[in-house]
């Protein structure tokens, strides 16, 4: 029977070789749902080290299926990696499948070892929270390893159900309740958007392969130019560009850019704090994996087209989060504009499209998960009983408290603000470099005056980052004499934050290197070999 199975193409172990981590990872939150069931509640801490070991066996399968592509983790004579199509062309699996899958374990490893603290404080300790956050990762996973526009949608959604439920995770809390459903209604219609816009391309190319979508859109572009108004076909560009503007806006809800930034703030305010680190980090990750996917394969024809529009909104979204977190005196609340503005500096590297771009994307979402993961473990580690820890006034004299922890809390903001010597200034560097590339090999001057608007707004987005370290540092002593406690998994979390971002920042060729070979595999042009469907599926 086995036989007849792989003999006849229905069933392959090389498609399930392809997805190995997914699927070590969906065990691993099936065993937490059943450690909650089994184990009491005084030993339920043991499901997020049971979800933590894993996270490591994952990134384990994760490195064997990178060495067994041809890689090498000697970067300097790393070969570009030919990348392998499974599951009849819905999945692909290529540099940028791998770069971002690790990107997306990290995170996940860090929100779990932040989140052990801080459900104990709120008496949340339960095992499907941790399931939760593993599905939510099987799904950011399959959006950077899918090449079909159906596993796409499925994956993000997966992704999408986990995080409506985890927004409104404390159940008692009525400002969590609150943010979930406001979470979940725009998300739905954002959802609808999105799967109009897909229903669209596949309309025009008759396919909802991205690489054959890429041929159909480039094929119907250059028809639309060239024939005469009698033709038909000349009708496929306003189709085109429909289909572009619905994804666009979908994806816009998704990494809370404006004018679909609304929901960012309640609900980082209403989740829980890890949740909404987590929230903050995985899921923006996961949905420019998705934006890159799109544009840079499928819509690759259309740049003259989509490049002004992301540019328009990019250059908006940075200025609207920046001047409105100056106003906020609640930290998650400030730090959800500051993810706004930074949603904007990286839709930078979906404009730029090259390699300088490509590797600020890589670079800088690597930091940003260190750089917000890091945040908010210091909010997690000022909630006590009693105190929530939440508001930016809630740090004042941190420095005399606990001086290496308000250490870590500048470093953190300062590394988001861009400062030379960390890991923020070096993806912001090439995020704005490769924009400049682009106008200089486009001859367009609008390149060069996004790129001087994100500049001035990282010198506004100074000022509410070093609010932190006024109020830690030269503000007055608090009452609150009671010594700050926290979990050997929050601080281990922390101190591997401070540490990627001080590396990064000192030493980042390596990065640099890796971002260079991994992703131009997909992401620099769409070639026809990256277009073809497997012989399987035909």
């Amino acid at each position: 029977m086995l036989f007849l199975f792989q003999a006849s193409g229905i069933f392959n172990f090389r498609d399930l070789q392809l997805i190995a981590p997914e699927l070590i990872i969906t065990v691993a939150a099936c065993v937490a749902l059943v450690m909650e069931v089994i184990l009491p509640y005084k030993l339920s801490k043991w499901t997020a080290y049971s979800s933590l070991a894993g996270i490591g066996l994952a990134l384990v399968s994760l490195g064997a299926q990178f060495v067994s592509m041809g890689g090498t983790f000697h970067l300097a004579s790393a070969p570009n990696l030919s990348p392998i199509d499974g599951f009849y062309g819905m999945v692909r699996i290529d540099g940028f499948a791998l770069l971002f899958r690790a990107i997306f374990l990290i995170a996940a490893a860090l929100a779990i070892a932040i989140s052990i603290r801080y459900l104990d404080m709120e008496r949340e300790q339960h095992g499907e929270y941790y399931a939760l956050i593993l599905f939510a990762t099987v799904g950011m996973m399959f959006l950077s390893s899918g090449y079909d526009l159906i596993s796409l949608y499925i994956a993000l959604e997966l992704m999408a159900l986990t995080f409506y439920v985890l927004v409104a995770f404390t159940k008692r809390d009525r400002r969590s309740n609150e943010a979930g459903m406001k979470y979940f209604l725009l998300g739905a219609f954002s959802s609808g958007i999105l799967l109009y816009g897909i229903s669209v391309l596949y309309g025009v190319t008759g396919s909802t392969n991205l690489g054959v979508i890429g041929n159909g859109v480039g094929e119907a572009m250059h028809l639309a130019q060239t024939a005469g108004p009698q033709d038909a076909l000349a009708g496929f560009r306003p189709l085109l560009i429909l289909g572009m503007i619905a994804l666009a806006a979908g994806l816009f809800f998704k990494v809370a850019a404006v004018p679909f930034h609304m929901w960012a703030p309640d609900a980082y305010e209403g989740a829980p704090t890890s949740v909404t680190a987590f929230l903050s980090t995985g899921s923006k990750a996961a949905s420019f994996a998705l934006y890159a996917r799109i544009f840079f394969v499928a819509l690759q024809p259309m740049q003259v087209d989509w490049a002004p529009l992301l540019g328009i909104v990019a250059a908006l979204t940075i200025v609207v989060g920046n001047w409105a977190a100056i106003t906020q005196e609640n930290s998650k609340r400030l730090l959800a504009y500051s993810s706004i503005s930074n949603a904007g500096y990286l839709l930078l590297a979906i404009i730029a499209n090259n390699s300088y771009g490509n590797i600020g994307l890589v670079i800088y979402l690597i930091v940003y998960v260190f750089m917000n993961m890091g945040a908010f473990g210091v909010i997690i580690s000022l909630r006590r009983r009693g105190i929530i820890g939440d508001h930016v006034d809630d740090m004042t004299g941190l420095a005399q408290k606990a001086p290496g922890l308000a250490a870590m809390m500048g470093i953190f903001m300062l590394s988001l603000g861009g400062l030379p010597g960390t890991g923020g200034f070096i993806g912001k560097y090439f995020l704005l470099w490769g924009l400049l590339n682009r106008g200089d090999t486009e001859h367009k001057s609008w390149y060069y005056w996004l790129a001087g608007w994100a500049v001035i707004n990282i010198v506004v987005s100074f000022y509410y980052y070093i609010r932190f370290i006024r109020v830690m540092y030269l503000g007055d002593r608090v009452a609150d004499a009671q010594p700050l406690t926290m979990s050997p998994a929050l601080k281990t979390a922390m101190v591997a934050a401070l540490v990627g971002i001080i590396v990064i920042g000192i030493y980042p060729q390596p990065f640099i290197v890796l971002a260079q070979k991994l992703i131009p595999a997909t992401t620099a042009t769409t070639t026809p070999a990256a277009s073809k469907i497997p012989a399987s599926s035909q």
